[in-house]
């Protein structure tokens, strides 16, 4: 559907299921388009633009002067579909307007002419790019390519609809509702087989309507970049293309349709263009609206959904081959990631807002984030000091590494309430920034992420389950970790490598026949010594010499009454042995075999699994390191209140003031970057938000760790003594700039990611 520039490379010939009869167009033309030369006759020339899913359309040429013909598909066709009648009427009001489209020149509907009703524009020069990431241009002018279209669309939904005299172009208010219906209807009328998600989807737009559907601004439909002829020289737009969806309605549906891309799986997203924010700042700045911009999920999942039952509308013309575009039996294989995708959008927060509350909860994740805290406060707290003295009494004997039965209690309690399993969007329904707020308050206290389901190491092995396991293997360990029925454990670090750089790994896993044998060392394996642990996942190096280096390890998973597997010893962190969490061990592998079936995901996918697994993972640690850091400042802060010295109460002390200040200050900043990288993981996915991922990493332990460091000053000898449960913090959170991955691997990864971004910037401004 697309006209215009780059015309050598998108003109073909007629394709035979779209061939008409040119000598009657000619004639028809001739007698009814003013302007239209008649001489010489039978001098017409009829090529077909090769891209375009919908309404087939044509390049005319006749004595120098160009023309476009836009016409109905032949052939059974789905119901609603293909008004051409339509384009041709919001495309005269909209050029008469002033508004950037082709000029309308004519109209038929006599079907006896061509076989179908058309109308013909007029010819546009200009560019128009097929690929979103735009290769052809370079940074700066990408951008602003992106911004143009993008004021183009709020100059569209600013328009009257009495002005442009298109009163009654659509059905009045229920646009959503409608939609909602019109699309399932296509869907099914075009589904070849069944594909569950979407009618999941289609039930959650159902049940999840926005209460102001009864926009009646002009919305195109289908609103994309390559939907847009530019000068072909300036970043200004001549012309927006295909109007058969247009009508009245809700503008945020133009919106999310446009910006959707960034919302797209990783693999098919990750393009250098403006942010959304950036894009969505503009459109909101030139319509003078709130960037605060309610239900936008909903519009994201819709134009998902959309873009899902269109994918399978395509497939369903190329099945009886009436087709527009040569890769129309391609489509069969987006219809359920897209729907997959919606539903994941459909889970989040249901407002969302560019500048002002950043970071706004959804209405479920303050529901939970609300009961979380009076659970906290009428269960967890009272029980802390009856576990703590659990642990006291039963140090010394091999009862510690067993969990009271106060702790199964509270899950028990916990899972009845709906608190449960909160880290795994999929299972909870909440964001990563749902979560992170709640993880926070859960990190108040040692022992309350376990009773949610929410501890690590069983969130990170859950995750990887869920993400890269057979259904075999969630069936056999997903479900019974996500019940709490059984813990793991995760064993990567080794004792006798720099384990920084983890191709630096021992641990081998070689194919037997049916098995693999694992041999190796691995210590740090948290969780290890509870008795309920019966399963680790083991990364180790499988044989591959001709892949690169990270191709090289695989992660599997091992039973742990395995014969060969043995626990060696604890390791303490700084003397403590962590009893709360079940330790920290080291684990020997001798000739250990497990059947083949429990390879994850296959050879070779070890650091693959790792990135998705240490994503989310790792500000997880830094959400519920802040709970312990407002813990701690708490103490500071009671405490200095209490004691006194010289004469004064110890707050009154200036040096004491300024601490609690900064320790303000810096849970503050810690907590703003940990809320952006969640968001942006929402947004985008963990390898878009890798850069904030390694600072947040960076930057939350510090802070901790400098707030604990004041309780610890101002507590003076109570701070480091088992009165108080700031030594013990102090060793958990200085672990962190170890655990997954230290502070100088992520300095690095932040230092070659600015650079690229900086010369990003530099290549722009050249």
């Amino acid at each position: 559907d697309k006209l215009g520039s780059y015309e050598t490379l998108s003109l073909i010939a007629v394709r035979q299921q779209h061939r008409f009869d040119q000598d009657s167009l000619e004639r028809y033309l001739s007698s009814r388009l003013p302007g239209f030369p008649r001489q010489p006759a039978g001098a017409l020339a009829v090529r077909q633009y090769s891209s375009g899913q919908s309404n087939p359309t044509f390049y005319l040429q006749k004595g120098g002067q160009a023309f476009v013909l836009r016409k109905k598909p032949h052939g059974p066709l789905l119901p609603r579909a293909h008004k051409v009648d339509r384009e041709y009427r919001v495309q005269k009001a909209l050029f008469s307007a002033g508004f950037p489209v082709p000029e309308p020149l004519l109209y038929c509907s006599d079907v006896s002419i061509i076989g179908t009703e058309f109308y013909v524009m007029q010819h546009v020069k200009g560019r128009i790019f097929r690929n979103i990431s735009l290769p052809e241009v370079g940074p700066a002018e990408r951008s602003a390519l992106y911004l143009a279209m993008i004021e183009t669309l709020a100059l569209l939904h600013s328009f009257d609809l009495q002005s442009l005299g298109l009163q009654g172009y659509g059905r009045g208010p229920g646009y959503c509702k409608r939609q909602v219906s019109t699309w399932k209807k296509q869907y099914d009328a075009a589904a070849h087989t069944d594909i569950p998600a979407m009618n999941k989807l289609a039930e959650w737009l159902a049940n999840n309507l926005p209460p102001d559907d009864n926009g009646e601004s002009l919305i195109h439909g289908d609103f994309r970049i390559d939907n847009i002829i530019f000068h072909p020289t300036e970043a200004r737009v001549l012309a927006v293309l295909d109007w058969e969806l247009s009508t009245t309605g809700h503008p945020l549906a133009d919106l999310a349709y446009t910006t959707q891309f960034y919302f797209w799986p990783t693999s098919i997203k990750d393009l250098e263009t403006p942010s959304f924010e950036e894009l969505v700042s503009i459109y909101c700045r030139c319509r003078r609206i709130s960037t605060t911009l309610p239900n936008f999920n909903f519009f994201l999942a819709l134009s998902h959904f959309k873009m899902a039952a269109i994918a399978q509308g395509v497939y369903a013309r190329y099945l009886i081959g009436n087709a527009s575009a040569e890769n129309s039996h391609e489509f069969a294989n987006i219809v359920e990631p897209l729907a997959e995708r919606g539903l994941e959008l459909s889970k989040n927060s249901t407002q969302h807002s560019i500048s002002g509350e950043l970071f706004h909860q959804s209405r479920k994740g303050q529901e939970i984030l609300l009961k979380v805290k009076q659970f906290m406060k009428q269960h967890i707290y009272p029980a802390e000091k009856v576990k703590i003295k659990y642990y006291t009494e039963h140090r010394n004997t091999e009862d510690k590494w067993k969990k009271p039965a106060l702790l199964e209690r509270l899950k028990e309690l916990a899972k009845a309430e709906g608190l449960w399993n909160l880290f795994l969007p999929d299972v909870s329904g909440l964001s990563q920034l749902d979560y992170a707020l709640i993880a926070e308050e859960t990190g108040r206290c040692l022992f309350a992420p376990e009773v949610f389901n929410c501890h690590a190491p069983d969130t990170g092995n859950m995750e990887v389950l869920h993400m890269y396991g057979t259904e075999e293997q969630k069936k056999e360990w997903l479900e019974p970790l996500l019940e709490g029925k059984i813990s793991s454990c995760f064993c990567m670090t080794e004792p006798d490598v720099a384990s920084s750089d983890a191709t630096n790994m021992q641990c081998t896993i070689e194919r037997d026949g049916n098995s693999y044998v694992i041999n190796g060392k691995k210590w740090w394996s948290s969780g290890a010594g509870n008795p309920n642990c019966k399963v680790a996942i083991v990364m180790g190096k499988t044989k591959n010499s001709s892949a690169s280096r990270y191709k090289q390890h695989s992660m599997i998973l091992v039973p742990m009454d395995t014969p060969g597997l043995k626990l060696i010893r604890p390791l303490s962190v700084f003397g403590y042995m962590d009893e709360i969490h079940g330790g920290h061990f080291e684990i020997h592998f001798n000739d250990v075999r497990v059947p083949v079936s429990n390879i994850i995901l296959g050879e070779g996918r070890g650091f693959e699994i790792a990135q998705g697994r240490l994503g989310p993972g790792r500000i997880h640690h830094c959400m519920r390191s802040l709970g312990a850091a407002e813990a701690a400042l708490e103490i500071l802060c009671q405490r200095a209140a209490q004691r006194e010295t010289f004469g004064k109460k110890l707050y009154q002390h200036e040096v004491v003031a300024h601490w609690i200040a900064e320790c303000r200050l810096s849970i503050e900043q810690a907590r703003l970057l940990t809320l952006q990288t969640a968001r942006k993981i929402d947004m985008l996915g963990n390898r878009r938000a890798r850069k904030e991922v390694a600072m947040t990493k960076v930057v939350v332990p510090r802070a901790v760790l400098k707030v604990i460091d004041c309780a610890v000053q101002v507590c003076g000898g109570a701070g480091v003594s088992q009165d108080f449960p700031l030594a013990f913090m102090f060793a958990s959170i200085r672990t962190l700039r170890l655990a997954d991955g230290p502070d100088e691997v992520h300095l690095s990864t932040i230092a070659r990611w600015e650079l690229l971004d900086q010369s990003k910037k530099l290549t722009a401004k050249i």
